[in-house]
């Protein structure tokens, strides 16, 4: 496994062929383009959300292309609010044809995930997210080793199963 920079981690989210799987399994997180944009929702301000134009652009050009791409977030209920933002602002992402999709973490206790976050790019590439307690990321880690790439299909795969696309979503 080797660290890599974020450059190098947004050039292969740009750059894979066929499709790309997210596993989200955290119920916060504290990354510093978002920290301005939660604080604004929690304050009850309005945000017209440009700053996700550039992700929702390179996911229509993904889409467009023919390339997939899908994330699915494992959430406790009742959301934290960080979930609920985040639910709040999925909208654009769909559009753009991002397929999100949310599973309550009860419905995934016999289901082997692992230990951190990831982006499985073209089933050949494992790319894991490392976070602090606090939700700060703090590294992020590929490989290609076969048995991280089996484990992680297999997650997401059974996670997706349990999933509930992003329109039929109702927190409760």
């Amino acid at each position: 496994m080797a660290s890599i920079a974020y450059e190098e981690f947004e050039r292969l989210l740009d750059e894979f062929v066929v499709k790309s799987v997210h596993l989200e399994t955290r119920d916060t997180y504290r990354t510093a383009i978002e920290l301005p944009h939660i604080a604004q929702w929690t304050a009850g301000e309005p945000d017209d959300l440009a700053w996700l134009q550039g992700w929702c652009a390179t996911v229509r050009d993904h889409v467009s292309a023919g390339r997939s791409v899908r994330r699915a977030r494992i959430v406790s209920e009742p959301l934290s609010d960080y979930q609920r933002w985040s639910h709040s602002i999925a909208a654009p992402m769909v559009e753009a044809g991002e397929d999100i999709r949310w599973v309550p973490r009860r419905l995934t206790s016999s289901v082997a995930i692992p230990g951190n976050d990831f982006y499985l790019l073209d089933n050949r590439l494992v790319i894991f997210l490392h976070y602090a307690g606090s939700g700060v990321a703090t590294d992020r880690v590929t490989s290609i080793d076969p048995h991280d790439i089996q484990l992680c299909r297999t997650a997401f795969e059974a996670v997706w199963r349990l999933a509930t696309p992003h329109r039929d979503y109702r927190p409760s």
